[in-house]
């Protein structure tokens, strides 16, 4: 026992010291490392490729996905813009006007309907009703000018179809 307080006991010991430490950092090291293959395998897959290859791999396809998402980004503003355009020349603004034509107290009978679109055209419906006849007339506008004279009441419609407290069917 007193071999160990000598200086070769000692160096001994410490060198028995240095090996347990660099075998528990070597089992430590050894652990990590497995995990580290687990892993590489779960991302690699079957193992057969190695990680640099599967990079290659990954970047082609996140460049075919982007393409693909630019693409049809692209499509989707192209029927935005149709859909918009086509949207513009539905009706947008509309209102009816009821009164009574001859002043016979027939209880409101003829009306002036205004269907306008976005850009403020489209047509003036008025039908007069008289006791024994009734007439349709149409009147056509565009961008908010009618190419024939507006009865007052047919003004009135598409003066109320394009106020701003109309509740129309624009967006």
């Amino acid at each position: 026992m007193h071999d160990l307080t000598t200086t070769q006991g000692i160096v001994a010991l410490a060198a028995a010291g240095v090996a347990v430490v660099a075998l528990l950092f070597a089992i430590v090291l050894a652990v990590k490392l497995r995990r580290m293959r687990n892993s590489q395998r779960a991302v690699l897959g079957d193992g057969k490729r190695d990680l640099v290859s599967h990079a290659e791999e990954i970047q082609t396809a996140f460049t075919q996905m982007r393409d693909w998402v630019e693409e049809s980004i692209e499509h989707f503003e192209r029927r935005m813009g149709d859909v918009e355009a086509r949207v513009d020349g539905c009706i947008a603004y509309s209102a009816l006007v009821r009164y009574d034509a001859y002043n016979e107290l027939s209880g409101h009978q003829s009306s002036s309907v205004a269907l306008l679109d976005s850009r403020k055209s489209g047509v003036v419906l008025s039908s007069i009703v008289h006791r024994d006849q009734a007439r349709l007339y149409v009147k056509q506008l565009r961008d908010g000018e009618a190419q024939l004279a507006l009865s007052p009441e047919e003004q009135e419609a598409v003066d109320q179809a394009l106020s701003p407290q109309q509740p129309a069917a624009s967006a």
